[in-house]
């Protein structure tokens, strides 16, 4: 049985048309699973399954599994009827791009917290641990399945302005609703490790919750590698402390 969905208000959308919902086997839309959850695809490869973001409702071009794009727009939809308005600022990111991120910030041309690493004193696990306040080894990330958005800023002081609260206490109270979760909730109670507090930071359970489940079952901390630090990975324990430190709220579909 397929369906269509029409946003007509706030952020406009042609009609997507859907299968029934995906078994486990095929919401790997022909990419290895191993590939897939470490982000070793082009995106642009799969038009059909990693949809453009209409540019009202995004920062620049944006891609997201069809899927997400479809709860979003309804998100966003219903946001904006309370004059509150969403934008994803940064979508799918594979393999090669989160590496491109990764070794800018490792070699010091991108600088971290105000710091060139690569003049630093730092040993490798430092340098690795700094970055991964924010950002996330290549193969580790979220972002490699087109499950998870960065919605409106990546920049905290945003959500301390009124707007940025404002955005921010809506997705709060509604975001389940539409399947998002904070996957990377305040750290002050405990109950997780990992990268630090990210309020823009959402993601779609129905699909990444199965995801995380076979990343777990798929990979050790030796699998990743092909990048500079990788090595460190085993020693800082990234995919128990960081793959898996996500919100309790989040550990299954909604």
């Amino acid at each position: 049985m397929k369906y269509s969905i029409v946003l007509l208000f706030g952020c406009l959308f042609s009609s997507i048309s859907l299968g029934a919902q995906d078994s486990m086997d095929s919401i790997f839309v022909g990419i290895p699973a191993r590939d897939y959850l470490m982000g070793k695809f082009e995106p642009l490869s799969f038009p059909d399954q990693f949809l453009l973001l209409p540019s009202k409702c995004s920062e620049g071009e944006q891609r997201l599994r069809k899927e997400v794009v479809v709860a979003f727009l309804k998100m966003a939809d219903s946001a904006a009827k309370e004059g509150v308005f969403l934008r994803v600022v940064s979508g799918i990111r594979n393999f090669d791009r989160q590496k491109r991120i990764w070794e800018a910030k490792w070699t010091g041309e991108r600088k971290v917290e105000g710091r060139n690493l690569a003049k630093s004193r730092l040993n490798a696990e430092q340098k690795a641990l700094l970055i991964m306040k924010y950002s996330s080894m290549p193969g580790t990330s979220r972002h490699h399945w087109g499950t998870d958005l960065d919605i409106n800023s990546v920049d905290d002081a945003y959500f301390k302005t009124k707007e940025g609260c404002g955005v921010y206490e809506w997705l709060k109270t509604h975001a389940a609703h539409f399947g998002f979760c904070q996957v990377y909730s305040s750290k002050v109670d405990g109950q997780r490790t990992g990268y630090e507090e990210e309020k823009w930071h959402w993601s779609y359970l129905p699909l990444s919750s199965p995801f995380l489940a076979k990343y777990r079952a798929e990979f050790s901390n030796s699998d990743i590698r092909g990048f500079i630090g990788s090595e460190v990975a085993p020693t800082i324990q990234a995919i128990e402390n960081f793959v898996f430190g996500i919100s309790t709220h989040c550990s299954s579909n909604p």
